[in-house]
């Protein structure tokens, strides 16, 4: 596996896309949604490279080695030898398409010799969850890791880009083939929950309609106060930690919109009646401590074989607490997984994976999940 990552900037993407020097078969671009010329980009990469998969998503900022930015595109070219891959995608209506949608890029991919699957996906039109359980309905013994595309904090509209196509309500996931792939895995959040357990009343997969037999929407209003002008983007500051049983693992659930009308919450995920939440607060040193546990479990199974590749998908709340701390995150995976290899990412609405080498994957928010690639 040989890796390029550049760092396209608005007003001189042509110079910096220049330096491309590898034989590449997979491009990987986590492009800002201000970003003006990002079909001039795809323009160019597909004429030059007209063999090559192209594929991405919008994003919160972008990951560019140890830096975080905005208004660029992180740019990861990668030129596999060993390794056979296959890109499938499909359009969805809304969220009631999540799980099958799961299930048909999962068949389409499926294979005896199918390693890893990486995910893309709209960020407000898909129901994480249920994508995610699609999935492994069809392929359960495969990892999976990606996450969901991102607008900033203004969750109007995302998009994915599919070779030379930029388009939303669509799901993409590219499967990794063969022995020869070394894939590892690691997520983790650093958030702490407090305050009392609250019983989910009233739900509709990832809808969220009553707490304690209460208005879901007024309790988060009660809660934030001041705050609660603006939402949803505020709630991302403020997400509930979840658990359906006292033997599972606590899993984050974070605002993608709200309903006035019936005082509804939309989450990127599940929050199943009977499940038990609590409300969450950030402490900075936790959430950068909590990317470096990431990196840990991503980077231990490797052992002596160091990866080339290290993607990030880390959640825009997380951004929007760390603030001008953020790239600390990104730097403490840095010095974990060592000088060797790229580092490229993206801030998302959602992430996937697993919790660790021995957990199933699952949708996240609030969480660093870590990625690595080696061939060998």
């Amino acid at each position: 596996m040989n890796v390029q990552q550049i760092s396209l900037q608005q007003d001189n993407w042509l110079e910096d896309i220049s330096i491309l020097s590898i034989e590449a078969n997979i491009f990987l671009l986590f492009v800002s949604p201000d970003f003006v010329s990002k079909k001039e980009v795809l323009d160019f990469i597909n004429n030059k490279y007209p063999n090559a998969t192209v594929i991405g998503c919008s994003t919160a900022g972008e990951i560019s080695d140890i830096t975080v930015k905005d208004e660029t595109i992180s740019l990861t070219a990668i030129q596999l030898d060993k390794v056979t891959y296959k890109k499938a995608s499909i359009e969805v209506v809304d969220m009631d398409c999540s799980y099958k949608s799961g299930q048909d890029l999962a068949k389409d991919l499926d294979d005896k010799e199918l390693k890893h699957v990486l995910v893309l996906s709209d960020g407000l039109h898909v129901n994480g969850t249920e994508l995610v359980s699609g999935l492994k309905s069809i392929i359960p013994n495969v990892s999976i890791t990606g996450g969901l595309a991102a607008d900033g904090s203004n969750f109007n509209k995302t998009f994915v880009i599919n070779n030379n196509k930029i388009v939303d309500k669509t799901i993409l996931a590219l499967g990794f083939y063969g022995e020869n792939l070394k894939v590892c895995t690691g997520s983790r959040g650093g958030w702490d929950s407090y305050g009392i357990d609250r019983l989910v009343t009233k739900s509709n997969k990832n809808v969220l309609y009553e707490l304690d037999g209460k208005p879901a929407l007024d309790i988060y209003k009660a809660f934030l106060g001041e705050e609660a002008k603006n939402l949803p983007s505020s709630g991302l500051l403020f997400p509930l930690s979840m658990v359906n049983d006292a033997n599972s693992k606590p899993l984050v659930r974070s605002i993608l919109a709200i309903n006035e009308e019936d005082k509804s919450v939309t989450f990127a995920g599940n929050l199943p009646e009977g499940a038990y939440v609590r409300f969450m607060k950030a402490n900075v040193d936790r959430l950068i401590d909590g990317a470096e546990e990431s990196a840990s479990s991503a980077g231990k199974i490797l052992r002596k074989d160091t990866p080339e590749l290290a993607i990030l998908v880390s959640c825009v709340g997380r951004r929007m607490v760390l603030k001008q701390l953020v790239e600390e995150e990104v730097e403490v995976v840095r010095e974990v997984i060592g000088d060797k290899p790229c580092i490229t990412g993206f801030y998302s609405y959602g992430e996937i994976g697993p919790h660790d080498e021995f957990s199933p994957c699952e949708l996240h928010n609030q969480t660093m999940c870590i990625t690595t690639f080696s061939e060998c």
